[in-house]
């Protein structure tokens, strides 16, 4: 009976089915599905460009270049992105980020040659790295590059160049320092604590023929710990205030690399990203706070920031499908995916997320996602709980925006295509689907080991 003297209805208990998306104990999703990016179906578009597939998102990237600016210039205002081509080196990739404001970054002659050739002048390019061939290093200093050297090996040959020209040469030094940071990137650039930097700033001011303009360093990837770069900072500033006593100039750019961390999942660290990862606004407060803090009245240098991971990683998808599973010895449940390591290098020591990419219903059970290579290290997951998918069905893969499809390996199976969703919706194809051709057309086979049909008769 109620309180109100009402007879009470009986309602017998209904087990409701579980479904992908439901929560678990600890009130977390357990995956929800991806059907659609940018309002455009996912299995519209593996229809229309086939499995697998990458896709990028112009909305995202913009957005994220225009927060990550107005967040860093609000802390210090001369701050001027550098777009980090190894980290996506796509052409429309890297001309939305120019689009954005950004210049060119770049750690090859390969990479130099595609940025001029996009149309980046030579001046907006910072020329890193620890091979610059000399072909490269000429072609830099004629267009007036930003050259940061690498080592004293580097110094000789642009003093060379210098001579050739008759003109001073600008150029950068990279430094390589403690800030707390390990394993500490040691093998780039000239050693802070050790003296090495010191003495090739004397080296470089007694040659008289090339002035050193600014300091660069790049402390690391994936920097958890946004005071790190403050420590950075002002050892780099305590250094170019004590060139400028010594020589004269002041330094007119102090530039910090990258190593901004997206909002992936690293393997081994349990917390979710938006957990585990620090707020874009902590770095900037500490680099900007830093920056101006070691401001003089009447100077205030450049501060150049190549971040990539950071602004690329999240605006990138990678669609693909079910093509098999199977259950181990053990137990296991597993699914063969036609995208595999070669497509995602960043598997490695990331746990990339992974959602279907249409509604399906089902218990989810923890399960191992194998690529399509015949290699046993092909593993995208080694555990991942799943609802029950039958071939065919699609898989969102996210973020895979960094370094996958600069680092991706043309091994067993054809590389995909890669689509850009814009901002109004329309897709656009930004790289056809790889080829036999495109695999072949650098070979070349002796007429003698041509291949017939003669040759297999008596086989």
């Amino acid at each position: 009976m109620s309180e109100k003297g009402e007879k009470k209805i009986y309602e017998k208990p209904m087990i409701l089915p579980q479904k992908i998306g439901m929560v678990n104990k600890y009130q977390t999703e357990m995956g929800r599905s991806t059907t659609e990016i940018d309002g455009v179906a996912v299995t519209t578009l593996l229809a229309e460009y086939g499995s697998p597939l990458f896709v990028f998102s112009e909305r995202a990237i913009r957005s994220q270049v225009s927060r990550f600016k107005k967040i860093f210039r609000a802390f210090y205002p001369n701050t001027q992105f550098a777009w980090s081509y190894k980290t996506n080196y796509l052409d429309a990739i890297c001309a939305l980020m120019h689009h954005e404001g950004s210049i060119a970054e770049v750690v090859s002659y390969f990479e130099y040659e595609k940025a001029r050739r996009l149309g980046v002048p030579g001046s907006k390019i910072i020329f890193n790295g620890p091979h610059k061939p000399p072909e490269a290093l000429e072609r830099a200093v004629r267009e007036e590059a930003l050259i940061n050297v690498d080592n004293f090996d580097e110094i000789f040959a642009l003093e060379e160049l210098a001579a050739k020209y008759n003109r001073p040469v600008r150029i950068g030094m990279r430094l390589n320092l403690d800030a707390g940071i390990y394993p500490q990137w040691s093998r780039f650039g000239f050693n802070l604590e050790s003296g090495q930097a010191l003495s090739a700033a004397r080296r470089i001011h007694q040659g008289g023929k090339l002035e050193l303009v600014g300091l660069h360093c790049h402390i690391g990837t994936f920097i958890l710990d946004p005071n790190a770069y403050a420590r950075q900072l002002n050892k780099m500033v305590d250094f170019g205030d004590a060139l400028e006593d010594d020589y004269g100039r002041p330094m007119e750019y102090y530039n910090i690399g990258g190593g901004l961390p997206s909002r992936s999942q690293l393997k081994g660290i349990y917390l979710a990203p938006d957990h585990a990862i620090p707020p874009i606004d902590d770095y900037a407060r500490a680099i900007g706070e830093a920056m101006l803090a070691r401001c003089k009245p009447d100077h205030s240098p450049k501060l150049y920031l190549e971040s990539g991971r950071a602004l690329i990683d999240e605006a990138g998808y990678l669609l693909t499908s079910v093509v098999g599973s199977k259950r181990l010895q053990d137990g296991k449940k597993t699914y063969i995916i036609d995208a595999g390591v070669n497509l995602l290098y960043t598997s490695h020591w990331y746990n990339i997320g992974v959602k279907p990419g249409s509604a399906i219903d089902g218990p989810a059970e923890d399960s191992i996602l194998y690529g399509p290579l015949c290699m046993n290290i092909d593993v995208v997951r080694d555990s991942i709980h799943l609802p029950p998918l039958p071939v065919g069905s699609p898989l969102v893969l996210h973020p895979v925006g960094a370094y996958n499809v600069t680092q991706w390996m043309q091994f067993i199976e054809y590389r995909p295509a890669i689509v850009l969703v814009s901002e109004d919706g329309t897709v656009e194809l930004i790289r056809r689907r790889e080829a036999l051709e495109d695999v072949t057309s650098c070979e070349s086979l002796p007429e003698r080991l041509r291949v017939s049909a003669d040759l297999f008769a008596n086989l």
